[in-house]
């Protein structure tokens, strides 16, 4: 068997794979035996995120809170969360009327920390000798150089996990195997509706917007 470690951008994936579609209910460890082979052992799933505003719509960190607690819920997963700072930025206007502004103020949110926190364990747990085999959900090519460097200089096994069906981007060059995630495979991989949460009978449940 494979020690096998899964590194998750969680934007990444649900932007590029879950926002569109009515499987956000996603089980990770359930795609990843999709997805792998037999002798994948799935030992650890870290899964990088940051709490999102709900200054546009206040059901948004809700729906991530009560998915954050369905993932705690698999013993073999963890979250590493960043930061998501939502602030006012002064852009230019594309076609600016003639004596009007040249500029327009406009609500910028950029989440802080996630691909750099992934690229630092990736690295942290390769020459640690944690895993035989890393496999990374993301299309992020601020990783290639993460990526490279645990195949080509630490010499481990790593796969990258293509996301939104199309052709495999710059990440998966540096990739040693690929894989795509399809409509099936989500399908396959979702929570159930209500999830046991905790030792007191607590149950967590899908949040109805995502039925």
């Amino acid at each position: 068997m494979k020690r096998t470690y899964v590194y998750v951008d969680g934007f990444n994936l649900y932007y590029r794979a879950l926002r569109k579609t009515k499987f956000k209910w996603l089980n990770l460890d359930a795609l990843m035996r999709e997805l792998l082979n037999a002798d994948n052992d799935i030992q650890r799933i870290r899964y990088f995120t940051a709490p999102v505003s709900g200054k546009f719509d206040p059901g948004v960190p809700v729906r991530q809170q009560r998915y954050l607690q369905a993932l705690r819920t698999l013993p073999n997963l963890t979250i590493h969360e960043g930061n998501f700072l939502t602030r006012p930025k002064l852009r230019p206007l594309v076609n600016p009327t003639p004596g009007g502004p040249t500029h327009v103020e406009v609500w910028n949110t950029e989440e802080k920390g996630s691909d750099v926190n992934l690229a630092t364990y990736l690295i942290h747990d390769a020459w640690r000798d944690l895993f035989d085999v890393a496999v990374v959900l993301s299309q992020d090519t601020d990783l290639n150089e993460p990526v490279r460097i645990v195949r080509d200089e630490i010499k481990k096994s790593i796969g990258v996990i293509v996301l939104d069906g199309k052709a495999p981007g710059k990440l998966a060059l540096f990739g040693q195997f690929i894989r795509h995630i399809t409509p099936a495979d989500l399908a396959a991989a979702q929570f159930p509706e209500m999830i046991p949460f905790g030792t007191k009978g607590k149950t967590v449940l899908r949040p109805p917007e995502w039925s």
